[in-house]
C-alpha cells in the first residue's frame, strides 16, 4: 500500500484498539489535539483530514495546553487509552515538552507527533529552525528525550515499521507507560513508501497481567505472617489494574488497615472501616499516625513520591517494606522487598498463599478510631465561619454536591492538600490530583482532557487564580469542541501556598502575594476572572459568599452538561487557611541567611534530616 509516512502512521492508529476494565473494546487513540505550522499541515494534517470521520482532531490555542488536555486522557481512561497532540517545530514543539514531562512524572500514556526540521536540509535553516553549530543533527525536539519514555526521530518512511511496535508496547505496559516522543521531519511526513498490509490490521491492546515470582511470593507470605502491624499502601498502580475491588477483598480478608496514595485516591470508600486516610505531607493524621507505628508495609502499586512518604520519615526505621509493583524500578526502592506483578494478579496470588491469615483486630480497628478523629477535624474545617471562605469549606460543598460518577481534579497549590487530605470519596478512581509534577494549568486544560474521556458524571476541576493565569486559552478550546466541565475558580490574591513555604521557612513574603509584589501602580488591577471566562465562551457564576456556593455549584453542573461547554464559578478566599496533616519533609533552607527566622528554620530543617530514613530494612 503506497502512503506517506503521515498516511502510514494516522492508518496505524486508526487500527489500534484498547481492551477496557469491562471487556468492551474501544479506539486506543480517541483523538488527536492539534495546531498545525509549515512542519505538519501539509504531511500529517493532510492525513488527518483524509480520515476525519473516524478519528476526531480538536484544535487547541497553546500548545502545552492541549497537550495536557492529551493527558488527561490518560488518567480518566485509567490508563486505557491515549491522547495524542502534534504541533509544528520550534516553538510550538517546545511548548509540549512540558506536558510531556506531566506524563513522564506520572507514569500516564501520551503520544507526541512534533513536526522537524528537513532531513535533507536543502532549506537550512527553515522558518523556526535553531541551528546547532556542533552537531547539525541536532533540533529543538531533542528536548523531549528528557521527557520520553520512548523517543524517534523518523528519517526514513519504513522506519515506522520496526518503530511502531515499540510505540505501542511503551504505550500499554503497565512497567514502562510514559510519553512517546515522534519527531517527523517535514520532508519525511511527506514521502511514501510500499507499507506492507498487515501493519494496519486491527490489533486489541489488552491489560498485561504479570504474576510475581514463586519465591518471592513465598517470602512476601513469610514477612506478613510475622507482623504484628501490617498496613497496606494502595497507589496510582491499583487504579491502573482495575484492582480496586481485588485490593478491597484482600484487606477484608486479612484485616488489613489501609491507606493510599496521591494516584491511589479514591480508591476505597471512604466509610469503609479499614480505611484510614490519604498517606503522606498532603494527606492525613490518622494515615501517618498508621504508618508511624506499622512495623511492615505492603505497597501496591506506588513509587513511593516524596510527598506519599513524607520524605522518608513517617515510616518507622524498624518497618519492613513489601513493593508489589509491575515495574521492578519502583518495587526495589526503599531497601524494599520486591515483588514484581500486576497489581491484581499479584494481590489474587498473595491471598491464596496467606490463606485464613489476618492481622490482629486490635491493630485493624485502629483504622477506624483515626480516620473517625480526621473525618471530625475534616468536618470541623468545612463549618461555615467569617470572614472570606477556606479551601476547606469550598471543597466541602463541592463534595457534598458530587454523586459517583463525577470526577474531580487539581494539581498546584493549595487544593491538592484539600482535595487529598479532604475528599470523601463518593465512587471508585474518581479523582486526579496531578502532584507527580505539580504542573499549574493542567487544572483547565486536563479537565478538557478528562470531559472528553469520562462520559458518565460531571468533571469539575479546582484550581486557584495563579493556575488559571498560567493557562486559561483551552476554556476556549473546550467551549469550541462542545466539552462541558465545571471549573471553579478560587481567587486568593496570588501564589499562596508558595507564599506559605516561603514564610514558614522563616523568609519574608515576597513576589508571591500581590501585595508583595512590585508594582508602580498605587491601585495595581485585579483581574475580572468572570469577565474572562465569559469572554472565553463559558458560562459563569460568580460568588459572593460561602452560603452562595452550593446554589452556584449547582448551576454550573447543569449548565456544562445542557450547553456542553465549561462552567466557571468564581469565588474569593482566603489567603492563609490550609489543612496540614502533621507531617513533615525536606525543602532547601539557606544555611546562611540575614533573618534569623531563616536561621531557625535550617535548625529544624536538620533535626528533621536527623531522624529521615535513608534506607529501610
Amino acid at each position: 500500500m503506497k502512503l506517506t509516512t503521515a498516511q502510514a502512521l494516522v492508518r496505524w492508529m486508526l487500527a489500534q484498539r484498547t481492551e477496557l476494565f469491562d471487556g468492551t473494546e474501544a479506539p486506543l487513540f480517541p483523538g488527536v489535539f492539534a495546531i498545525f505550522g509549515h512542519g505538519n499541515v501539509l504531511g500529517l494534517g493532510n492525513a488527518l483530514e483524509e480520515v476525519r470521520d473516524r478519528l476526531p482532531v480538536w484544535r487547541g490555542h497553546n500548545e502545552q495546553g492541549m497537550a495536557l488536555a492529551a493527558v488527561g486522557i490518560g488518567k480518566a481512561t485509567h490508563r486505557r487509552q491515549v491522547g495524542v497532540a502534534t504541533s509544528s517545530i520550534g516553538p510550538g514543539a517546545l511548548n509540549m515538552v512540558t506536558a510531556a514531562g506531566v506524563a513522564h512524572a506520572n507514569r500516564l500514556p501520551l503520544l507526541l507527533l512534533p513536526g522537524d526540521t528537513f532531513t535533507g536540509r536543502a532549506p537550512d535553516p527553515v522558518l523556526q529552525q535553531v541551528e546547532h553549530f556542533h552537531d547539525p543533527t541536532a533540533t529543538v525536539n531533542d528536548a523531549f528525550r528528557a521527557v520520553s519514555r520512548y523517543f524517534d526521530r523518523i528519517t526514513r518512511p519504513e522506519q515506522l515499521l520496526s518503530t511502531l511496535p515499540q510505540v505501542a508496547r511503551v504505550l500499554t505496559d503497565p512497567a514502562d507507560c510514559g510519553p512517546v516522543t515522534l519527531a517527523l521531519p517535514q520532508d519525511v511526513q511527506a514521502e511514501s513508501y510500499d507499507f506492507p498490509d498487515a501493519l494496519f490490521a486491527p490489533v486489541v491492546h489488552r491489560p498485561l497481567r504479570q504474576r510475581p515470582d514463586v519465591r518471592a511470593l513465598a517470602d512476601a507470605a513469610s514477612a506478613i505472617r510475622s507482623a504484628e502491624r501490617p498496613l497496606l499502601v494502595l497507589g496510582g498502580g491499583v487504579r491502573y489494574s482495575g484492582a480496586a475491588g481485588r485490593a478491597l477483598r484482600f484487606a477484608e480478608q486479612h484485616n488489613l488497615p489501609i491507606v493510599e496514595t496521591t494516584a491511589g485516591r479514591t480508591l476505597v470508600p471512604h466509610e469503609h472501616p479499614l480505611h484510614a486516610g490519604p498517606l503522606g505531607i498532603t494527606g492525613s493524621t490518622s494515615a501517618n499516625v498508621l504508618a508511624g507505628e506499622a512495623d511492615l508495609v505492603i505497597a501496591v502499586g506506588t513509587r513511593l513520591q516524596d510527598f506519599t512518604t513524607a520524605s522518608w520519615t513517617v515510616f518507622s526505621p524498624d518497618v519492613r517494606m513489601i513493593s508489589l509493583n509491575a515495574a521492578r524500578f519502583d518495587a526495589v526502592k526503599h531497601g524494599s522487598s520486591a515483588l514484581v506483578a500486576d497489581a491484581d494478579e499479584g494481590l489474587r496470588e498473595l491471598t491464596d498463599v496467606l490463606a485464613s491469615w489476618q492481622a490482629p483486630a486490635s491493630w485493624a480497628a485502629r483504622a477506624q478510631s483515626e480516620r473517625s478523629q480526621w473525618d471530625a477535624h475534616i468536618t470541623s474545617l468545612r463549618a461555615p465561619g467569617e470572614g472570606l471562605p477556606t479551601y476547606a469549606q469550598v471543597v466541602g460543598v463541592v463534595n457534598d454536591v458530587s454523586e459517583p460518577t463525577d470526577y474531580v481534579m487539581t494539581a498546584s497549590g493549595g487544593l491538592p492538600g484539600e482535595l487529598i487530605g479532604g475528599w470523601r470519596a463518593t465512587g471508585e478512581s474518581t479523582m486526579d490530583v496531578e502532584y507527580g509534577f505539580s504542573c499549574m494549568g493542567y487544572e483547565l486544560a486536563g479537565a478538557w482532557g478528562a470531559a472528553i474521556a469520562h462520559t458518565q458524571g460531571v468533571v469539575t476541576t479546582l484550581l486557584g487564580d495563579g493556575s488559571y493565569l498560567m493557562l486559561n486559552s483551552e476554556l476556549f478550546s473546550a467551549a469550541f469542541a462542545g466539552h462541558g466541565f465545571v471549573a471553579v475558580v478560587c481567587d486568593n490574591d496570588g501564589y499562596a501556598v508558595i507564599h506559605r513555604l516561603q514564610t514558614g521557612q522563616g523568609g519574608a513574603g515576597y513576589n508571591n502575594l500581590y501585595a508583595d509584589c512590585t508594582s508602580s501602580h498605587p491601585e495595581p488591577p485585579r483581574t475580572d476572572f468572570a469577565a474572562h471566562a465569559s469572554a472565553m465562551g463559558c458560562a459563569v457564576f460568580t460568588v459572593d459568599s460561602l452560603g452562595d456556593l452550593e446554589g452556584a455549584y449547582r448551576k454550573a453542573r447543569e449548565a456544562s452538561v445542557a450547553e456542553k461547554r465549561p462552567a466557571v464559578v468564581v469565588i474569593r478566599t482566603h489567603p492563609s487557611s490550609w489543612t496540614e496533616a502533621g507531617a513533615w519533609w525536606e525543602v532547601g533552607v539557606p544555611e546562611v541567611a540575614h533573618r534569623s527566622e531563616i536561621t531557625s528554620a535550617r535548625d529544624e530543617v536538620l533535626e528533621g534530616k536527623a531522624k529521615q530514613v535513608r534506607f529501610l530494612s
